[in-house]
């Protein structure tokens, strides 16, 4: 089964101790990157959550969000004295130096708001193997929905490369029923010329001349090889879709690729209109097929 690459996915587990929720956004790219934002010290640890995203994904862009909110301890609890006295001292001498300092009881009271006394305890480091633990698990929770919406729409974008896979096929079947015609169509055009120009001039024509020059033209625009090889690529490109196999993705930008280089070939030998339209076809649905496939793990 094909798998995207884009797709969200958010998981919340909570213990007695700690709570964590995570979110995962994932969009296209030829690379596995991964950026973490959220509650320290997790920013810090995307090569540790890297390992764990692998299991699930192997290419794109990853977003994630995680948030911890833990119970608080009486250690994590800090003020700072220091900064704490200061105010103090500062709010009593503004208040009496303005003469009211009965205004200093009021404006005490929010002294702890003031920056500085009571810092947020960050962490830095390794966390705790019990908060390391609910917050992989969470993780995992939250990619595996991620994985849900990736398959969803990979179903969809396989039935969709399918149809154009299948659109070319019909415009390569136009081409070869045509292939006859146009060195047909060309020899009664170049006969009616010679018969044209050399009308009334006693000059006889030469078969083998007309049959030298239909030659070098049908060797000249003769796609038959193009063609065959434009139709293997595109039996390949349906069998990897419909096996949706690890590194897809990658496989199918390569048979898209040489899909093209033979479509360009067809289109510069093409002898005829119709074949030419029918190439300028081929090329368009191309471009659509390889713009879903950059979205293909």
């Amino acid at each position: 089964m094909l798998l995207s690459m884009t797709g969200f996915g958010e998981a919340r587990v909570q213990t007695e101790t700690v709570a964590a929720t995570v979110s995962v956004r994932a969009v296209n790219n030829r690379y596995l990157k991964v950026t973490a934002r959220g509650t320290d010290p997790y920013p810090m640890l995307e090569a540790e959550l890297e390992k764990v995203i692998r299991r699930f994904v192997r290419r794109g862009t990853l977003l994630l969000h995680i948030r911890v909110e833990r119970q608080a301890e009486p250690t994590d609890a800090v003020l700072n004295t220091v900064a704490l006295r200061a105010y103090l001292r500062q709010i009593r001498e503004a208040c009496e130096q303005a003469g009211t300092p009965e205004f200093a009881g009021p404006l005490l009271t929010g002294v702890l708001a003031l920056p500085g006394v009571a810092p947020e305890v960050g962490r830095s480091g390794a966390p705790p193997e019990e908060e390391w633990a609910v917050v992989e698990n969470t993780l995992e929770a939250a990619l595996k929905k991620l994985d849900e919406m990736r398959r969803d729409e990979g179903r969809a974008m396989a039935a969709e490369l399918l149809a154009l896979h299948g659109l070319i096929g019909e415009h390569l079947g136009h081409i070869r029923t045509h292939l006859p015609v146009v060195t047909a169509v060309y020899r009664e055009r170049i006969l009616e010329r010679v018969r044209q120009a050399v009308a009334g001039a006693g000059v006889a024509i030469q078969p083998e001349h007309l049959i030298r020059e239909v030659a070098l033209f049908a060797d000249r625009t003769d796609v038959a090889e193009e063609a065959t090889r434009l139709g293997s690529h595109l039996d390949q490109f349906a069998e990897v879709v419909r096996k949706g196999e690890e590194g897809a993705g990658r496989r199918l930008e390569f048979v898209v690729q040489e899909m093209g280089r033979e479509a360009n070939t067809l289109g510069s030998k093409a002898g005829d209109v119709t074949l030419s339209r029918m190439v300028v076809e081929i090329k368009a649905t191309l471009e659509k097929i390889r713009e879903l496939v950059l979205n293909v793990e």
